[in-house]
């Protein structure tokens, strides 16, 4: 997270389930690697190793997903619903970000999502611990379009954390392994100095 993904999150372990739950739900899995780790537009280490494991049923999902940072590793959880009205998707979950060493503090979050067609919002409100300091409020927002794998994001920070960012990606599979490059250029009120910097991610999901 900030020095924050979740993401996604990435997202550690979730494990059992009784095997006619199983055979009602969908489970997954995923590992990934990226020459350079970005969150929101905020670096985290270079050359970084995650996985995760997630959970999905009748439109309640629940997960966890982790990666290596530059003193120990970063782990989240989350949990939340999804659901599609009339072609607008919708959702609303919670994402806790913890680290194992002293790279950066914890952050809780509550986040809101909504998409239609190649268009979806992303809202996230939360708090930062601040290690031995006073906490802090935070929210972020993202504007995301997305066709084809081609993507496009602007963001933004406020409250207590301030500062914007654009990202531009480009995501696909070749032979079932998912790949993606992207142009992240973060502005100096987010970095201390404007930023540009771009990373090229592999990865390869699980279904079970």
């Amino acid at each position: 997270m900030i020095n924050t993904q979740r993401k996604t999150a990435l997202a550690l372990i979730l494990s059992t389930l009784t095997a006619s739950t199983t055979a009602a739900a969908d489970w997954s899995a995923n590992i990934g690697w990226a020459s350079d780790y970005y969150y929101r537009g905020l670096f985290q280490a270079t050359s970084s190793a995650s996985g995760g494991l997630d959970y999905q049923k009748n439109g309640f999902y629940a997960g966890s997903w982790a990666a290596d940072v530059a003193d120990g590793l970063e782990i989240d959880g989350y949990f939340g619903y999804a659901k599609e009205f009339g072609g607008v998707d919708v959702g609303i979950g919670f994402t806790g970000y913890y680290y194992s060493g002293d790279f950066d503090d914890t952050y809780e979050e509550i986040n809101l999502n909504s998409g239609y067609g190649i268009a979806s919002l992303d809202v996230a409100l939360g708090q930062y611990k601040n290690f031995d300091g006073e906490t802090q409020d935070y929210a972020w927002y993202a504007l995301t379009l997305e066709k084809n794998g081609f993507y496009g994001r602007i963001a933004s920070f406020d409250r207590d954390f301030n500062g914007e960012y654009l990202e531009l990606g480009y995501d696909f599979s070749l032979s079932e392994i998912d790949l993606g490059f992207k142009a992240i250029l973060t502005n100096e009120d987010l970095t201390g100095t404007a930023e540009e910097s771009l990373v090229f991610t592999i990865g390869k999901s699980f279904d079970f």
